[in-house]
C-alpha cells in the first residue's frame, strides 16, 4: 500500500499539462491547452487540459478527470501504479509497503502479464551482467555494436541464456505462474514439456509510451538458418505489434520539442541514433507501417522524416507506407543513406554535427523522392513515365489538405514537365473512383437498415438535469465566492397594491443555494447530481480554501470523470477559435448572484408546472377531491407567476 502521504505529494508535485504533455502535442488555447484525442481518431482537436483547475477533458470520448485518470486510461494504469509513475516523474520517494504473494496472485490477468515482463526485463539485464554467458556472448554483441554502458542502461538490453528453460525455471521459483509466462510468450509449452521463447539471444524490451514493458524482441546470434535472425513477443493482451512504436518512450519528447519525427525499420537504428545524440527516433520493428502506428506520432507531431538505407529493393516495397502517413494528414520527408549504409552504420561512423548536416541537406520532400525514385525506373520509356505520373497523382490523392494537393499538383508538373490541368483532371478522375467506391460500398451497408426508416425526432431537453447540472457547476466555481444577493420581497404600497421590493443580503454563494433549496424542501432527482451535491455544501463547510484540483483528486473516478465534464464544458468554446471570429463568449463569473437567482428560481417555476400537470391528472381520476386539488392548483399558480414576475426582474436586471 503507499502512504496517504505520498500520494498527497505526489498530487501537489504533478502538473496535468506536464504529464499529458509526454503522450499529446498540446498547443496554447488561451488559459488552456488543446490537442488531438489519443482515445479516438480525429484531424480536428477536441481535447483540453486545464492548467489552472488540473484537469483534462476529451470531448471525442467523454472522458475526463486529472493526471492520474490520464494514465489510468491511457496507460491502463492501476491507481497505485499511475501515483508510481507520477512519483517516478517529479523524483518523489514513494513510502509503501512490499506487495505479498496474495497481492500478487489476486492481481488481474493484464497486470499480471505485465507484472512477468517486468520481471523478465531484469532477469535478461542481470543475466548479461552478472553471468559468464552473458557477459562473454550478450555484452560482448552489443560492445562491437559501439553501445556504451549507459546506452545499454538507457534501453535495459540484456541476454537469454542459451538454456532450453533457464527463464522458465526462475521465473517459477519467484512465485509467477505458468499460464502468464505463456500468455506473454516468454515460455512455449508443449505438452508437459517447457521451453524458452528466446533461449540464446539478446534482448530489447519493447516499452509503451509510458514506459511500460509489453513485449520483447530477440536476436539470435549464432549461425543457424531454420531459426529467424529476429523473434518478437507473440500478440497478447498487452502486446499489440501494429500499435506499437519501438524507442517511442525514449523518443516522445524530443518529438514533440523538434516537431520532427525520424522513422526507421530496426531497433539497433533507433539505439545508434539516440546514443549519437539524435532522439526524436523509432522503429516500427521490421513490420509493415500501420495506421495506428502513425496515429502515435500524429499526438507528438505533424511531421515524419522516413530514413531508408541504400538498398533499392527495400526502398520500394517501403514506400507504400508513405501513403499511410499522407492519408493522416501528416508532412512527410524521405531520407536515404548511401548505397551499403543504412541508419545504424551510418549513425556510428559519423559524429552528432555530421549526421545532423546529413539529414537536413538530404531528405527530400515526399514528391521529389518519390518521383525522382520513379523516373529512374521509367528510364525514357512513355509508358512507365505515363505510369509513374499516376503513381505520385494517386499519392497526392490521399492528402486531406486541399491547398496541399494544390502546391503537391504544382510541384509534379514542374517535375514531370506536364500541365497542371492534366494532373488536377487526373486527381478528379482518382478522386471520383474512390468517392463512387467509397458510395457504393456505403449502399451495400446501408441495404440491411432499408426496411424501416424511422422518423427522426428533435432530441428532448431534460429541462430539471440541466438546471442540476447547473447548480453543481455553479457551486464548483463559485461556491465560497460571497456575493450580494438581491431578493424580491412582496409589499404593499401605500395605495393597497402588491409590489416586489429588493432586498439586499450578502452571503456565500453555496449558503445561498443550500438555503433557497431547503426552503422549497427541493431534492435532486438525478442520484449523481444528489451525492455531488451533498459532498460539495459538507467540503465547503469544512474547508473554507475550497480548492476543484484537490476537491476532484479525492472523488471516485466515475464522480471525477463527471465533475471534469462540468468544469470544462464550455471550455469546448475555445477548440473552435471563435474570438478569431469576433465570437466573445460571455465569462461565467460575469453576475454570479444573477446567475444563481435565475438558475433556482427557473428550477422553482419547472417544479411547480410539474406539480400543476400532476394535480390535473389527479382531477380528471378522482372527480370528488376535484374541488380540493383545484384550489392547491390555484395556489401554486399563484406562486408560478410570482416567481415568473421575480425571474422576469432577474433577467431584465443589469448583467
Amino acid at each position: 500500500m503507499i502512504s496517504q502521504r505520498s500520494i498527497e505529494q505526489v498530487f501537489e508535485t504533478a502538473r496535468v499539462e506536464e504529464v499529458i504533455g509526454d503522450f499529446v502535442q498540446l498547443k496554447k488555447a488561451g488559459s488552456n491547452f488543446k490537442g488531438l484525442s489519443p482515445f479516438s481518431d480525429e484531424r480536428s482537436p477536441s481535447f483540453m487540459v486545464s492548467p489552472v483547475k488540473q484537469i483534462w477533458k476529451d470531448f471525442s470520448s467523454g472522458k475526463g478527470g486529472n493526471a492520474v485518470t490520464f494514465l489510468m486510461e491511457h496507460e491502463h494504469f492501476t491507481y497505485p501504479e499511475a501515483i508510481k509513475y507520477l512519483a517516478k516523474k517529479y523524483n518523489i520517494e514513494i513510502e509503501e509497503t512490499e506487495q505479498t504473494d496474495e497481492q500478487k496472485l489476486e492481481a488481474n490477468e493484464r497486470e499480471s502479464l505485465y507484472l512477468v515482463n517486468e520481471f523478465a526485463n531484469t532477469y535478461f539485464q542481470k543475466t548479461m551482467l552478472k553471468t559468464d554467458q552473458g557477459q562473454a556472448i550478450g555484452l560482448s554483441y552489443f560492445k562491437e555494436r559501439g553501445f556504451t554502458n549507459e546506452t545499454i542502461k538507457t534501453f535495459n538490453l540484456g541476454y537469454s541464456l542459451d538454456e532450453w528453460q533457464a527463464f522458465t525455471d526462475e521465473a517459477l521459483k519467484k512465485g509467477y505462474q505458468l499460464e502468464f509466462l505463456e500468455k506473454t510468450g516468454l515460455t512455449i509449452v508443449k505438452e508437459d514439456k517447457k521451453f524458452d521463447r528466446f533461449k540464446g539471444r539478446v534482448m530489447f524490451p519493447i516499452h509503451s509510451m509510458s514506459g511500460r514493458v509489453l513485449g520483447f524482441g530477440g536476436r539470435i546470434l549464432k549461425t543457424d538458418k531454420k531459426a529467424a535472425k529476429y523473434l518478437n513477443s507473440p500478440e497478447s493482451e498487452v502486446y499489440h505489434k501494429s500499435k506499437i512504436l519501438y524507442g517511442l518512450f525514449h523518443a516522445k519528447q524530443s518529438i514533440a520539442k523538434e516537431d520532427n519525427c525520424y522513422l526507421v525499420e530496426g531497433y539497433t537504428d533507433v539505439i545508434q541514433f539516440y546514443q549519437t545524440g539524435i532522439k526524436n527516433v523509432v522503429a516500427s520493428s521490421g513490420t509493415a507501417l500501420t495506421p495506428e502506428q502513425i496515429r502515435l506520432i500524429n499526438r507528438l507531431t505533424k511531421n515524419i522524416t522516413v530514413l531508408f538505407d541504400g538498398d533499392a529493393a527495400g526502398i520500394r516495397a517501403s514506400i507504400r507506407g508513405i501513403d499511410l502517413i499522407l492519408e493522416q494528414g501528416m508532412n512527410v520527408k524521405v531520407c536515404t543513406f548511401p548505397e551499403g549504409e543504412d541508419p545504424d552504420s551510418f549513425a556510428k561512423q559519423n559524429t552528432l554535427e555530421e549526421l545532423a548536416t546529413y539529414l537536413e541537406s538530404n531528405a527530400k520532400d515526399f514528391i521529389q523522392f518519390k518521383a525522382s525514385l520513379l523516373v529512374k525506373e521509367a528510364n525514357n520509356d512513355p509508358i512507365k513515365k505515363a505510369e509513374t505520373i499516376r503513381e505520385i497523382v494517386n499519392s497526392i490523392s490521399k492528402i486531406p489538405d486541399q491547398i496541399k494537393k494544390e502546391i503537391y499538383i504544382q510541384e509534379c508538373s514542374r517535375i514531370m514537365d506536364i500541365s497542371e490541368e492534366v494532373l488536377f483532371s487526373t486527381l478528379a478522375q482518382i478522386n471520383k473512383k474512390d468517392h463512387q467506391e467509397a458510395n457504393k460500398a456505403y449502399k451495400t451497408q446501408q441495404k440491411a437498415f432499408d426496411v424501416v426508416k424511422p422518423e427522426v425526432k428533435a432530441p428532448k431537453i431534460d429541462l430539471q438535469y440541466e438546471l442540476e447540472r447547473k447548480i453543481i457547476e455553479i457551486l464548483l466555481l463559485y461556491g465560497n465566492k460571497t456575493e450580494d444577493f438581491e431578493d424580491l420581497v412582496l409589499k404593499e404600497s401605500d395605495d393597497g397594491e402588491l409590489q416586489l421590493e429588493p432586498v439586499v443580503h450578502n452571503a456565500k454563494v453555496f449558503e445561498k443555494v443550500y438555503l433557497d433549496l431547503q426552503e422549497d424542501e427541493m431534492q435532486f432527482t438525478n442520484e449523481t447530481f444528489k451525492v455531488l451535491y451533498y459532498t460539495i455544501i459538507d467540503t465547503l463547510h469544512q474547508e473554507p480554501e475550497f480548492s476543484t484540483r484537490n476537491f476532484v483528486n479525492k472523488l471516485d473516478q466515475d464522480l471525477a470523470a463527471e465533475v471534469t465534464t462540468i468544469l470544462m464544458n464550455d471550455e469546448r468554446y475555445s477548440l473552435h477559435d471563435w474570438e478569431r471570429n469576433h465570437i466573445i463568449p460571455k465569462e461565467k463569473n460575469h453576475g454570479i448572484s444573477q446567475l444563481v437567482n435565475q438558475t433556482i428560481l427557473t428550477l422553482r417555476c419547472y417544479l411547480i408546472d410539474k406539480k400543476v400537470a400532476e394535480y390535473q391528472n389527479e382531477t380528471l381520476r378522482e372527480e370528488s377531491n376535484s374541488r380540493s386539488i383545484l384550489e392547491d392548483v390555484k395556489d401554486y399558480l399563484g406562486l408560478k407567476m410570482l416567481l415568473s414576475r421575480k425571474l422576469g426582474k432577474v433577467i431584465g436586471g443589469k448583467v
